[in-house]
């Protein structure tokens, strides 16, 4: 491996960590941050929300911006700006101020998260993407395993302020080697459509392509923007609702933003989403299997989560222990993934990986007063091995078979499905464990056979995606290596 894909490679697995290790601290230090504010349960959940909004509204614009400008300066103003208002939130004299800079750094997220996907599609010739991706998701997998952890450590020893402390340095590393290292600038390939830099997505030397010309589509950000904000602050508020009417109406708000966006696309000039992303079904297949399983598999974790702490009355450390193989799995599984990826296609790498997921919401959904630690763990196993497979191939899958000059919209979208899909699945098992809840007895069994049944209704959506040996892999696979193109002397794309 060249020094510039390691750096990538590093960059962007340390990136996606950085991300999914923010998320799990602040949960802990949520009660701490409460109290010591003096601020109201729905102000410490708007530090959760503001959050997803910002982020969720933004990931496929930031790529665009990606594609159009370079990944890897658009992951270094993400990762700096990350990091910035993570040192303010630290420093923040109240509430508000902490609200307002979880918006700001989910502004920054949105930057960040697209471009680590963007970056090692430019860095890494299509067929060899798997294994990178498996790292990344291993990461991710370790951070959301080690987070509860390092979460509580560091708010029982220096407060709720040192876990976003925590993001500053590495975000400043980051950021800055994004600034000053630079990759071969490589010999264009393709009609000019509009790839920033073939080389290693860093440079802006595409801009003579036709895609680069084209202004960027803010009517149709904006609609894009306010969908899944709008979806996500109606799920997000599902339980406080007050009843079906306000949820109904947020649905509907979100539908209608959607369709007036697919009208607003099919119409522009210059789409927000190129038509050969927009009307790929390989790519919108992944997306909806993606969504499909984030959603069972963070519904199963809040669900099992209540289970063991309100019913079987364990402390959160026990919890945890009997919730470890999920996050095993996830470190374990995801670079084995790559390999069955490699060797069987991701079309049957992703089925037996929702098969698994599936059995593990199944078994889980099967937990009673009486369940074996056994039972327990085999379940949490289960749930981790078969989202692993998932979230490698899928992932995968949607930023290989989307062209190189697209491949930030590509991780835009995936990192959408990826923050749609566990607010989606934790709103549904919310509403449902709350629904059969009855005095300390709450059964697993409505919610986790809801989202079982979602997982299966996604396995169809398998059929789609490319087997082992399928034109769409060849025509992947024969794309230039970027990593292997030639330097031109003296010439500048």
């Amino acid at each position: 491996m060249t020094p510039h894909r390691l750096l990538t490679l590093t960059s962007s697995v340390v990136g996606a960590a950085i991300v999914a290790l923010d998320g799990t601290v602040l949960a802990v230090a949520q009660p701490t941050l409460k109290r010591e504010l003096h601020a109201s349960f729905a102000q410490v959940q708007w530090t959760s929300t503001g959050y997803l909004i910002a982020v969720a509204g933004l990931l496929v614009f930031a790529g665009r911006l990606g594609d159009r400008y370079g990944h890897q300066r658009v992951f270094a103003l993400g990762t700096l700006g990350f990091g910035a208002a993570s040192a303010g939130i630290g420093l923040a004299p109240d509430i508000g101020w902490v609200i307002a800079l979880r918006v700001v750094q989910g502004v920054f997220g949105a930057l960040l998260q697209p471009a680590t996907l963007g970056m090692l599609r430019a860095a890494f010739p299509p067929e060899r993407l798997g294994m990178p991706i498996a790292l990344r998701t291993s990461a991710i997998g370790l951070a959301a395993a080690t987070g509860p952890l390092v979460g509580g450590l560091l708010v029982t020893q220096l407060g709720w302020r040192s876990v976003f402390f925590l993001n500053v340095a590495p975000s400043a590393v980051l950021g800055v080697l994004a600034l000053t290292v630079r990759g071969p600038v490589a010999e264009r390939v393709g009609d000019g459509s509009g790839d920033g830099s073939v080389g290693d997505g860093s440079e802006a030397g595409g801009r003579t392509g036709d895609a680069v010309r084209a202004p960027l589509d803010v009517p149709g950000a904006c609609l894009l923007a306010a969908a899944p904000a709008c979806l996500v602050h109606t799920l997000v508020g599902v339980r406080d609702a007050g009843g079906a009417a306000p949820t109904v109406l947020g649905l509907a708000a979100a539908a209608a933003l959607t369709a007036l966006f697919v009208r607003h696309e099919r119409r522009a000039a210059s789409p927000l989403l190129p038509p050969d992303v927009r009307g790929s079904a390989t790519v919108g297949a992944a997306l909806g299997i993606l969504v499909a399983a984030s959603a069972a598999m963070s519904g199963s974790v809040f669900v099992g989560s209540y289970f063991l702490q309100d019913v079987l009355a364990l402390d959160p450390f026990q919890s945890g222990l009997r919730a470890a193989p999920l996050a095993v799995m996830m470190v374990l599984g995801a670079p084995l993934a790559a390999m069955a990826m490699r060797r069987w296609g991701p079309r049957r790498t992703t089925v037996t990986g929702l098969a698994l997921l599936t059995a593990g919401v199944l078994l889980l959904s099967r937990l009673a007063r009486s369940s074996s630690t056994l039972h327990i763990c085999g379940g949490f196993l289960l749930l981790g091995a078969g989202f692993a497979a998932v979230m490698v191939t899928a992932t995968a899958v949607i930023v290989r078979h989307a062209p190189a000059a697209s491949a930030g919209v590509a991780g835009g979208l995936q990192q959408t499905a990826m923050n749609v899909g566990p607010t989606l699945g934790v709103a549904v098992a919310a509403t449902l464990v709350t629904s059969t809840e009855v005095t300390a007895t709450v059964s697993t069994g409505p919610a986790l056979t809801v989202l079982a049944a979602l997982v299966a209704l996604a396995v169809p959506l398998g059929r789609a995606l490319p087997g082992r040996h399928t034109g769409g892999a060849r025509s992947a696979a024969a794309e230039p290596d970027p990593g292997r193109t030639a330097a031109v002397p003296g010439r500048r794309s």
